[in-house]
């Protein structure tokens, strides 16, 4: 055993970038070199994945980085079976610090003969040997009930917050939008940060990926309107939200989002969007299409999650990270 066991992290193929910034946050934090772990993730022919770590891990505190984003089942199988070969290393601990997790949608039967998909994910997740989840803003908080191991969930709330007192000099006439009565919670969550008023955009779907109709409850008449939501998919709901609130008296209309899915056309229905801007965050790693946008913005996650992983690390409080006093000034100078 060593004498004294350091967080060592480990990435797979989803977001390597945002693991090496949250190695090199985590060094800065220290004041020392933190390097993620030498190891390779492979494919073979067909595609199965082969996973080899070129480094001793026996009693280290293992931290896996990975994003279950699209490919959603290749990076999920990365991270069991990354998981499986530490666990055979003889690690002491491993997380898993998942920014994005995928399968959330699919969290309750909406219909006959359909599958609780998060809870069979849940379920390999902790088969695999994963003794802990860190992740960040789940599609739906009791998803955390799925797990028999301990869940943090953070939030991109407060980093929201950060950034639009930034980007907005005068918040008076600054409005937060729910863009469905699901989000709700999320929404009031930001309103509350940033002090400022709460709508929402009521949506009927006929069926999923396609809305019907909306209705904006609450006036919007000369406000500065922000859509707050846990993650933009295909951006076609999203950008019809933008069109309401603009028929509606909007001066003009903001959007942050947790996770940018942004699958098929839409980087281009942003683009030609009436939306002023749109902001993600980076938990999953944007395509070049989305890095080029012109109204297009990323925000960092990595100075939260390098905090979160060494608070994990060092037994102290993750839910301190929800305060803005702590926040600010990790994300000083950056936003």
């Amino acid at each position: 055993m060593p004498t004294v066991i350091e967080p060592k992290i480990i990435s797979g193929n989803a977001n390597r970038p945002l693991a090496e910034a949250v190695a090199r946050r985590m060094s800065l934090y220290r004041g020392m070199s933190v390097k993620l772990v030498d190891a390779r993730v492979e494919r073979f022919n067909d595609q199965e994945i082969f996973v080899e770590v070129f480094e001793n891990v026996r009693g280290e505190d293992m931290f896996i980085m990975q994003s279950t984003s699209n490919p959603a089942n290749d990076n999920l199988m990365e991270l069991l079976i990354m998981s499986d070969a530490l666990r055979r290393s003889s690690a002491s601990r491993i997380t898993a610090v998942i920014p994005y997790f995928g399968y959330a949608r699919q969290d309750r039967r909406t219909k006959a003969r359909t599958p609780i998909t998060a809870k069979l994910v849940a379920n390999m997740i902790a088969e695999a040997g994963i003794e802990r989840v860190l992740t960040m803003d789940l599609h739906a908080a009791q998803i955390q009930g799925f797990f028999d191991i301990p869940v943090d969930n953070l939030y991109a709330s407060p980093i929201f917050a950060l950034d639009i007192k930034n980007q907005f000099e005068d918040l008076s006439d600054v409005m937060v939008i729910s863009p469905d009565v699901g989000g709700v919670a999320r929404a009031r969550e930001l309103a509350k940060r940033i002090e400022a008023p709460l709508s929402i955009v009521d949506k009927r779907r006929e069926k999923a990926g396609e809305v019907a109709e909306m209705t904006v409850i609450g006036s919007v008449e000369g406000k500065r309107c922000i859509i707050v939501d846990d993650m933009c998919d295909t951006a076609g709901t999203l950008c019809k939200a933008a069109e309401v609130l603009m028929e509606h008296g909007a001066t003009e209309v903001h959007a942050y989002i947790s996770h940018g899915v942004m699958s098929g056309p839409a980087v281009e229905r942003v683009t030609n969007s009436v939306m002023k801007s749109l902001v993600l965050t980076d938990s999953i790693q944007p395509s070049a299409a989305v890095a080029a946008a012109p109204n297009i913005r990323i925000l960092p996650t990595a100075p939260m999650f390098a905090q979160a992983i060494l608070n994990i690390w060092n037994g102290t409080s993750v839910s301190s990270l929800f305060e803005t006093g702590t926040l600010g000034p990790i994300y000083e100078g950056i936003l």
